[in-house]
């Protein structure tokens, strides 16, 4: 098998990071140098583009897909990890704007979308890692709120959230900055990168043609159809998915306008032994509830995954890791002098509303990006909406119309989410300060 991450620095070949140096890859996809012909191409070989690719297989219909660098080489390989029900967006923020029935059935596309993960992954623990269970915890004492949110999830999103208490917690994760929280029980930790090339790999088994290191220079009307050009070939398609997300470029301007870059940032550790237990004994995925959260698992190492922070600069080096350590320790300052591996950054597509976007442009244009915050799960269950439009007609991908392409106020949009994202920080902040004290 081989093994990309020789090869990261290369132009279009995977950064280095702990998934780049996990890889395992049992092929690489060719280039397209040849015209050719489908009855739908999908552009943009991530997650989404690959869940597509993947769900038209299942559905009798064999579609080309075509990556401008890598299979997962953007956020879908360089990702948290964590899969589990949900989106961005809150359950009770979807509730309110489009009502209790309808949040359901678009949690119900993620609930689903998660059991279609664990059946993709099958007996590969290499796709996955070894304990299931995501805990999300308190940086405010408010346990009224945190119990009534938990129904409120249990009761819309069909699913059986378990309250934990701060002491509960503060046991297996030794942090003065915790209180109360819910185990997600049914979530999983996904190895991105292997999982995402398993499924493009699975898709073209399956008779999908996989392009990798073509980037798409134009998408132009072709009679009913249309033509997708790239730098060596061209795809003549009756219907294209648009799958770009943050790396779309200038593909389309209304598709690209409407979601803004957003850089997020993960650390790995060196091993740290038996020290680690001196902070984190429980075998769970964490992430907490600030707005600039942290979310992090061990490793059979004793590593520290440790992700976090959204912000519109992308550091590298030193910077990132002195950035991620500084994170790290005010959380669990027991581990001062500890020392960082491997960091690394990324750009996802985020809305301005936080929820994925998903649709058709017109007739045979269908996009789905905008999965950034919402995590894996949703991005599969873009992917099975889209699909299942094209195979068979269904329109449940009219469930995301009210989360349509809103403007994302480029050029300044990115400006504008920095400023934002400092603010929130202030609020979480001056929020921990009051009720804490």
């Amino acid at each position: 098998m081989s093994n990309p991450y020789k090869r990261t620095g290369e132009k279009g070949e995977y950064i280095d990071s702990y998934y780049s140096r996990t890889l395992n890859v049992e092929k690489e996809f060719p280039e397209l140098t040849d015209d050719i012909t489908t009855s739908v191409c999908v552009i943009g070989g991530g997650m989404a583009g690959v869940a597509t690719a993947q769900g038209l297989v299942d559905k009798g219909i064999n579609p080309v897909l075509i990556e401008a660098n890598r299979i997962a080489w953007g956020a879908s390989g360089r990702n948290g990890s964590f899969c589990s029900s949900g989106y961005s967006l809150g359950t009770a923020k979807i509730a309110k704007k489009v009502g209790k029935d309808h949040a359901r059935e678009l949690c119900m596309l993620t609930n689903d979308a998660l059991s279609l993960i664990k059946t993709r992954i099958g007996d590969r623990r290499e796709l996955r890692g070894e304990t299931d269970g995501l805990l999300e915890v308190s940086w405010f004492d408010e346990r009224a709120a945190m119990e009534k949110s938990i129904e409120f999830m249990n009761d819309v999103m069909a699913v059986d959230y378990k309250f934990w208490s701060k002491e509960e917690i503060r046991d297996l994760y030794h942090s003065k900055r915790y209180y109360d929280g819910y185990m997600k029980p049914c979530a999983i930790q996904v190895h991105s990168l292997n999982y995402t090339c398993h499924s493009a790999q699975q898709a073209e088994n399956g008779g999908a043609r996989v392009y990798e290191k073509s980037p798409v220079t134009s998408v132009i009307k072709h009679g009913n159809g249309w033509k997708v050009i790239t730098e060596k070939g061209t795809v003549i398609a009756d219907q294209i998915v648009m799958c770009c997300s943050a790396y779309i470029g200038n593909l389309d301007f209304k598709l690209s306008a409407a979601t803004l870059p957003v850089a997020t940032y993960v650390l790995l550790t060196e091993p740290l032994g038996e020290r680690l237990k001196s902070a984190v004994e429980g075998p769970y995925g964490v992430s907490d509830n600030r707005f600039s959260s942290n979310y992090y698992r061990t490793l059979p190492d004793s590593r520290l995954f440790w992700g976090g922070r959204v912000s519109m600069f992308n550091p590298t080096g030193d910077k990132l890791k002195n950035i991620m350590m500084n994170d790290l320790l005010h959380v669990y300052p027991q581990l001062r002098g500890i020392k960082a591996d491997v960091a690394w950054g990324g750009y996802m597509g985020y809305p301005v509303h936080k929820m994925p976007q998903i649709g058709e442009l017109e007739p045979g244009f269908w996009y789905a990006q905008g999965f950034g915050g919402s995590g894996m799960t949703a991005t599969v269950a873009g992917g099975e909406v889209v699909s299942d439009a094209i195979a068979n007609g269904d329109e449940r991908y009219k469930l995301f119309e009210p989360y349509g392409l809103q403007y994302a106020a480029k050029p300044f949009g990115p400006i504008v989410a920095q400023t934002a994202y400092w603010m929130f920080q202030a609020q979480d902040a001056f929020k921990s300060w009051r009720l804490n004290r």
